[in-house]
């Protein structure tokens, strides 16, 4: 272990809602470890600023949840597979999609981009392997071999060869242009999840399940080192730049490890829980992982972990005998080097494989539910300033890096860390009663929209603004079930401003001493989140326009169902507050488009969500309830009456919904408080549903 001193060498970065629901996959960029894509059950894939709060772009199309994401080298284009098996390739820079690829039939597992040139992996749970040119239609090469999911790809450094990491415990290596298995590498004992390359000797890296790392040469393709040091599975793998050693992320903790012969120079226990994804950049390594809708990233001081020493006596790890020197200096590689090519991986080189091994439905599948009913993909910029500085276009001066260079700032000392932690649960709760930790270290912005997020831009570069995230995660990170739900709702009027603490602007007592703000601070904490919260109202006061053009140009059902397509329960209310207003205005049409957005609205977080939903859903039962039971109870009529199937149908729809929301009042009935009294008070009203269903 690293010696012990008064800086941390490993904190917690920042923690954020990134989707609107779970977030199934995310990755980082590589190349400047300053780009986070993630993809979500929403169907949406997100870019973000690593340490920025804001959402940079929110990429749409995907119909069905996004299981993998995956920046090329250049962090230029991202791609996103879907659920389904469907691939999509965005260029980041133009703010437009590239390509839609059909091929796979089940989930897309696991997506890799090759070193040079346009060419992209593709692995799936229907154990295939396909080989993608994203300037044109239907895959290059499909792998056949693995009898299991294929969990990982990697291409070598110098872009031959793909390796494959699979369910079924085995490693293969496949030469690109032949289509065909170089071999197989089968010492795991339990699924493998994770290869990687070595950057420049011809080595090949396997985490797996079984907690092991395994170290391929792939001169004589035998095993040279096996690393168990491991507590957990193996989740993430990544050679340091210059190949001196293996860093292997597991669950809330990072070694470090070195081999030939195998040890372990470094143990940094990290709060991360499941990490999903590392990158080192600056000397710092940048470890990402996701938790039901958040995403948490964190960092470690690479200056203060060992890369070298370590003992290893009978395959037993000591970190406190000295290692002897092997007679080899280690400047003198112990295998051969890739050859890197001169230029980028072109069209000629893959033109006869292109031809001759495409497979016949490599141009068409079956339509699966993507191309049968494609939506139109969008790419919504939320951040102007920060694309632009991020992704500028092409013939820009400058592109690479980014202007983010400079390291992220070090945690402050623990007592003014204690104090910054005291201000920010201060700032999360919207009364002094502190009974269930903050869920993020960020002052909130009441924003269901998941394209923004709630964490406001810091306003200047001081030491203590990187503070917030500083704290490594607790082990009891997530509160008991009872403590969320007294702090869950937030109610619709206060006597007090959200996000503000009197306390923290009256002299500090003495327990608190370090805890005492400047006026700039003040004024700085005031502050926060009006960013945020200008640009949320502007792009919700532009959806607010679009509703009502295409209310004025055609009719309510089009608004409405436009609201609805905006995928931001604010709109939804703003429109339903009109609506509830003017009882005439509404139609059987209506409840079939408006039932499934009260499902949300009750059991939103906000007061005045279920207030507006509760409202629609009173209206509802009051003027269309009789009309819904007594056309289900109605006999069939004697002949072809289309007019009455439509009216069935459309009644026979909102009848199961009325059934949805009925359970869901049932179960919120026993709150207490104002919203309490309001489910009940529904409950009553739904009373002739239990009757009639």
């Amino acid at each position: 272990m690293a010696a012990a001193s008064t800086t941390k060498i490993s904190w917690r970065l920042q923690e954020f809602e990134a989707h609107s629901r779970t977030v199934s996959c995310l990755s980082l960029g590589k190349s400047s470890g300053r780009l986070l894509v993630t993809g979500g059950e929403d169907c949406r894939v997100n870019i973000w600023a690593v340490n920025k709060a804001n959402c940079v772009m929110s990429l749409t199309g995907h119909k069905n949840p996004v299981e993998c994401v995956q920046f090329n080298v250049s962090e230029e284009q991202v791609v996103a597979g879907s659920q389904s098996g469907s691939i999509r390739v965005w260029d980041l820079e133009a703010a437009k999609i590239l390509r839609t690829l059909m091929g796979h039939k089940a989930n897309v597992s696991s997506l890799s981009f090759h070193p040079f040139g346009n060419f992209l992996a593709s692995s799936s749970t229907d154990t295939s392997i396909k080989l993608w040119d994203v300037r044109r239609k239907g895959y290059v090469f499909r792998y056949k071999g693995h009898t299991e999911a294929v969990r990982s790809l990697a291409f070598s450094p110098d872009g031959k060869w793909l390796a494959s990491a699979s369910d079924d415990f085995t490693v293969k290596l496949w030469d690109l242009f032949q289509g065909k298995t170089i071999t197989e590498f089968k010492s795991h004992s339990a699924a493998v999840n994770v290869v990687q390359f070595h950057p420049t000797e011809y080595l090949l890296a396997s985490g797996s399940a079984d907690r092991s790392i395994k170290l391929w040469d792939l001169e004589k393709f035998t095993m040279v080192g096996s690393l168990e040091g491991d507590t957990s599975a193996v989740r993430c793998l990544l050679f340091s730049p210059d190949g001196s050693c293996l860093y292997s992320g597991g669950s809330d903790s990072l070694r470090v490890f070195g081999w030939e012969p195998e040890r372990c120079f470094d143990v940094v226990p990290v709060g991360w829980g499941k990490v999903s994804d590392l990158a080192v950049c600056n000397q710092q390594l940048i470890g990402v992982s996701h938790q039901l809708s958040s995403v948490s990233s964190y960092l470690v001081d690479l200056k203060r972990v060992k890369k070298s020493g370590g003992a290893v006596i009978q395959g037993i790890i000591q970190d406190n005998k000295p290692l002897t020197d092997p007679a080899e200096p280690r400047g003198t590689p112990l295998r051969r080097n890739y050859d890197r090519p001169t230029t980028t991986c072109s069209g000629n080189r893959m033109k006869r494989s292109d031809t001759d091994r495409r497979s016949p439905d490599g141009e068409r599948r079956s339509q699966s539910e993507d191309e049968a009913e494609d939506k139109q993909p969008s790419a919504e910029i939320h951040n102007v300033d920060d694309y632009r500085e991020i992704f500028q276009p092409k013939h820009a001066i400058s592109r690479t890096p980014p202007r983010i260079s400079e390291p992220f700032p070090a945690p402050p000392e623990d007592e003014s860390a204690l104090a910054i932690d005291r201000q920010l649960k201060d700032l999360m709760l919207p009364s002094p009663d502190k009974q269930a930790p903050p869920l993020a270290t960020s002052t909130p912005v009441q924003r269901v929209e998941p394209t923004v997020v709630s964490c406001a831009k810091r306003p200047n570069p001081k030491a203590g603004n990187p503070a917030p995230p500083c704290q490594p995660a607790p082990p009891a990170q997530v509160a008991p079930p009872k403590a969320q739900q007294q702090v869950r709702v937030i109610p619709s009027s206060r006597n007090e401003p959200l996000g503000l603490n009197v306390a923290d602007f009256l002299p500090s007592t003495a327990n608190h001493q370090g805890g005492a703000l400047s006026d700039d601070d003040a004024l700085s904490q005031m502050s926060k989140g009006h960013d945020t919260m200008c640009v949320m109202l502007s792009s919700r006061h532009k959806n607010l326009q679009t509703v009502r053009s295409v209310w004025a140009r055609e009719d309510v059902k089009s608004a409405l169902d436009a609201a609805g397509s905006m995928n931001d329960l604010s709109i939804m209310v703003d429109v339903l507050n009109i609506l509830n207003l003017h009882p005439s205005l509404w139609k059987l049409d209506l409840c079939t488009l408006v039932l499934p957005q009260i499902d949300k609205l009750l059991q939103s977080k906000y007061e005045s969500y279920m207030h507006t939903g509760s409202t629609s859903l009173k209206l509802i039962i009051k003027h269309f309830w009789a009309l819904i039971s007594e056309t289900l109870k109605a006999s069939p009529a004697v002949g072809v009456d289309i007019t009455r199937e439509e009216r069935h149908q459309k009644c026979r729809e909102c009848c199961r919904y009325l059934q949805n929301l009925n359970n869901v009042v049932k179960n919120r009935a026993g709150q207490v408080g104002r919203h309490g009294s309001t489910f009940k008070e529904l409950q009553l009203l739904m009373a002739p549903l239990d009757d009639a269903l």
